[in-house]
C-alpha cells in the first residue's frame, strides 16, 4: 500500500539538510512502529521517497513523502503513531493513501508557493514602491538572469516559470516551477527584480517559507495544478 504523508518543517530543524531529514525519518518509522515495506538485496532499506528537497534555512508548511507500507490501521493512526515520536519543529499534518499504479511524489512535481518576508534591518528604504514594482517586473516580455550550471554560468529567460507574484501585507508570494526538469528558487526571482531595480539583493534578506508543492495533472500547454495532498484519499 502506498502511502503520501505531509508534515511541516520549522524552529532550528530548518537548518538539517535533507540527507539527514531522510535518516530522521527512517528512525522516526521505527520508532513509531511502522509496519513499512523493505526493498529486497542484500542492503534492503526502507522504500520511501520525497517529493523535492527543501533548501537549508528554509522553513515549510508543504512537505511531502511517500512510503509503501505492508499494513495499516487507518491514516489518522499513523498520523498520530509518527507525532507521537516527532522532535519539536516537524510533525506530520496529513496522510493519504495513494492508487498502487501512482507515481513517487518526486516525478510529479510540477511547482511550488513560497512565501517571503524581510529580516529585520535588510528592507529597502522605500517598501511600499518596492512592493508595487513588483507588477511592473511581471509586465515585462522576459526577466533574464544569470543562472549558475554545472558547465558554468548561461542567460536564462525565467519568465515563464513564475506562474504567480503578489504581495500581502508585508509578504511576498511566489508560485514558481519546480522539480527536476525547470526548478526555480525563489532567491533568483528576487535576484532578477533587484536587478530590474537597479539594486543589489543583500546577503540573507528573506525569510523564505515553502507553503505547497504541486503535480501537474494536465500538460505542458494546459497545466492544471494540483497540492501533492490531494493526489489520494484518506483511509478511515
Amino acid at each position: 500500500m502506498k502511502v503520501r504523508i505531509k508534515f511541516i518543517k520549522h524552529g532550528p530543524v530548518k537548518f538539517i539538510g535533507h540527507l539527514d531529514i531522510m535518516r530522521y525519518f527512517q528512525k522516526a518509522i521505527r520508532r513509531a512502529e511502522i509496519d513499512i515495506k523493505y526493498s529486497e538485496g542484500f542492503s534492503p532499506h526502507q522504500v520511501m521517497s520525497f517529493a523535492a528537497p527543501l533548501g537549508v534555512g528554509l522553513t515549510s508548511n508543504g512537505e511531502y513523502m511517500d512510503i509503501e507500507v505492508n499494513s495499516m490501521t487507518d491514516t489518522k493512526t499513523m498520523m498520530d503513531q509518527l507525532n507521537a515520536v516527532m522532535v519539536e519543529g516537524i510533525s506530520v499534518t496529513d496522510c493519504h493513501v495513494l492508487d498502487e499504479r501512482a507515481k513517487n511524489a518526486m516525478s510529479l512535481v510540477a511547482a511550488a508557493d513560497y512565501t517571503l518576508t524581510f529580516r529585520e534591518g535588510k528592507e529597502p528604504a522605500d517598501l511600499e514602491g518596492f512592493f508595487q514594482g513588483l507588477s511592473e517586473f511581471m509586465k515585462q516580455s522576459e526577466i533574464l538572469i544569470t543562472k549558475k550550471t554545472k558547465k558554468g554560468e548561461k542567460e536564462v529567460d525565467i519568465k515563464a516559470g513564475i506562474y504567480e507574484l503578489s504581495v500581502d501585507g508585508e509578504r511576498i508570494f511566489m508560485k514558481v516551477s519546480s522539480g527536476s526538469a525547470d526548478n526555480l528558487k525563489p532567491e533568483l526571482v528576487m535576484e532578477a527584480y533587484y536587478q530590474f531595480l537597479g539594486l543589489t539583493l543583500p546577503e540573507f534578506a528573506f525569510h523564505i517559507q515553502r507553503e505547497e508543492v504541486y503535480g501537474n495533472t494536465g500538460d505542458d500547454e494546459n497545466p492544471n495544478l494540483v497540492p501533492l495532498g490531494l493526489m489520494g484519499a484518506a483511509c478511515e
